[in-house]
Formats: structure tokens, sequence, C-alpha cells
């Protein structure tokens, strides 16, 4: 801008220049608008918004979503009550991605940290986890854990809460292992069967209609019977506890994990090009993130104290022998 007589500054235009306001603008806006537009459009209506080379706004995305990311994974947790965590590993850019989400004692959901591997092995899941401990998560506080399924992830859990954690292995993915053992023509009543077994309210009901189920798929298709037999007992965990049933619903997935994960497909799906160093996990974190301003509190949350008194039931003794008294 000029008058007559000089050159005037504007005061907006410099605001924008100025590194931490602009820097935080960017990645917002960039998040918001990959999730509606293509990732060129952002840029270009940045770039003509502010008069920013393109360049100069990957810039300030790369240094927005690697502070984003730093605060996520070095946030302290010593002071935050967790009984549930969730863990789950999905295929990203050639690359395994684990992430950890915790439920808070009053049903809040956090995403508490991510990781990259070339594959899910327990030496990832362990640094993780490792991780929490050190930024102060308590691993003898009873609390469910959550998983995927993948032994890696048992193995990793293991080794930080006890051989005695109560691990809760999810039943969307062990229904979706067994059934892609089997063909087209098979899949409908087994799927049937399964949906039931995991719908009853009886963890011996359960058990027992999940071992007949074992015996007729080891004449069907031995290969869908082992899949189902790995880790079958873990698949009942919430029922064994006798998780009131809205809260079993939400707690015997990691669909919660599942959905954050879509988001981060939302929202990284225009990048058309990977590279190496740490844009996998700044995009990914920046997209849990995203998904984690829209959380809500978790399906039964009302129900959280029945859980936790099932874990304080359950709890190993001193000799590391688990108390086997019935919840209240």
């Amino acid at each position: 801008m000029r008058t007559e007589e000089k050159e005037v500054r504007l005061g907006s235009y410099e605001m924008f220049h100025r590194g931490e306001p602009l820097t935080e603008t960017v990645w917002e806006k960039l998040m918001l608008g990959l999730t509606t537009r293509k990732y060129g459009e952002a840029v270009r209506e940045f770039t003509e918004a502010y008069g920013l080379e393109k360049s100069a706004v990957s810039e300030h995305f790369i240094e927005a979503s690697r502070g984003k990311l730093q605060e996520m994974m070095e946030r302290r947790l010593d002071k935050i009550q967790f009984c549930v965590l969730m863990i789950d590993a999905t295929p990203f850019a050639g690359q395994q991605l684990v992430a950890v989400l915790g439920i808070t004692v009053d049903g809040k959901k956090m995403i508490l940290g991510i990781r990259q591997g070339a594959t899910e092995n327990a030496t990832v899941v362990g640094e993780l986890l490792g991780d929490l401990l050190n930024r102060g998560l308590d691993f003898t506080v009873p609390r469910l854990y959550v998983l995927d399924g993948g032994k890696a992830l048992t193995a990793a859990v293991k080794k930080y809460a006890g051989e005695s954690a109560p691990i809760q292995r999810c039943q969307v993915h062990k229904r979706r292992n067994v059934l892609d053992h089997l063909t087209d023509e098979q899949k409908p009543a087994v799927a049937k069967r399964l949906n039931a077994t995991y719908g009853l309210e009886d963890h011996e009901a359960a058990k027992q209609a999940l071992q007949a189920l074992h015996r007729e798929l080891m004449d069907l298709n031995p290969s869908a019977a082992r899949s189902l037999g790995e880790g079958m007992e873990e698949t009942l965990t919430v029922h064994r506890l006798h998780v009131p049933l809205q809260l079993r619903k939400t707690l015997a997935s990691t669909n919660v994990i599942e959905s954050a994960f879509s988001i981060v497909e939302q929202v990284c799906k225009n990048v058309k090009r990977w590279h190496g160093g740490d844009q996998r996990e700044r995009w990914v974190g920046s997209g849990l993130l995203v998904a984690q301003k829209q959380f809500r509190r978790i399906i039964g949350y009302r129900q959280i104290p029945a859980l936790i008194r099932a874990l304080e039931v359950q709890k190993p003794s001193k000799s590391g022998v688990v108390k086997q008294r019935k919840a209240s």
C-alpha cells in the first residue's frame, strides 16, 4: 500500500508473516481443506489470500505438524486416570502405524501416541508402551487392554502390564480373520453364528458357543477353525468381566481407533507423494488430532464404574495369582 508520499505497512499482512500465528493458521487451514477439497486448492487459496509462496506454506505446515506431534508424544500422563487402553495398527503408505488411544475413567478418549514401523512387531509396540511409561503412565493400575489381535501387541502389553493383564481381543478383527478363510457361500452362516455368540450376555454360554463353532469349522475348514481358536478366550474378556452390555459393545473391539484412522485417511487422501523422514508420522498424527477434536465420550461411559470394580476384583495379588472372586 502506498500513499501519495510513501509506502504504508499493513499490520494484518505482517501478522500473517509472523511465525507462530501463521504456522498454526496454516495447519488448521490445511487440515480443514484436506477434508473438503484437494490439497492444491487449499494451498492456492492460502497463497492468494496472504501472498505466500507454496513452498512457504509447506514449510509452515511442516513446522506446525511437527510441533503438534511432539506435543502429543510428550504430554505427561501422571495425572490422568485411564481405565482402558486401545492399541491398533494400520497399513499406511507402505508402513505400519501403531496408535494408542486411552479412555479415561469419565469416558473421554485421548490419542496417546503413535509409532511407525515396517511391520507390526513387538519392538515397535514395546517402544510405544515404554514411551507411555516414561511419560508417567502407571502400568500397575488395573485397566482393560483392547487390542486388534496381533501377537506382537499382546506380547508387548504383557511385558509392561504383566502376564495377567486383562486383554480384550477385538471381536471385529477376529470375525474378519475367520471369514477370510471361507468361501463366499460359507461366510454368511458363520458370520451370523459369530455375531449371535458375541451378542450373548453370559460368559460361559458364549464360550461354549464358540467352542461348538470351532468344532464344526474343523470339519468345514481347519484354517478357519485355527484362526478362531487362536486367542479365542481373549475375545470374551468383556463377558468374563461382566461388563454391562452397552459399555461392552464399545470395548469389545478397536472400532474407536478405526474410526479415528478413517479420519486420517480422509485427511491424507490427496497427498500424492510420500517421502522418508517423519512425513508419515506428522500427517498421521495431524489426522488423529483432527479426529480427537471430534471425539465424544464413549457410549456407555456411565457404566465405567462397574468395569473398574471388575478390574479391581481380578487384580493380581502380591504372589502374582489373579484373584477369582466374582464382581458384585
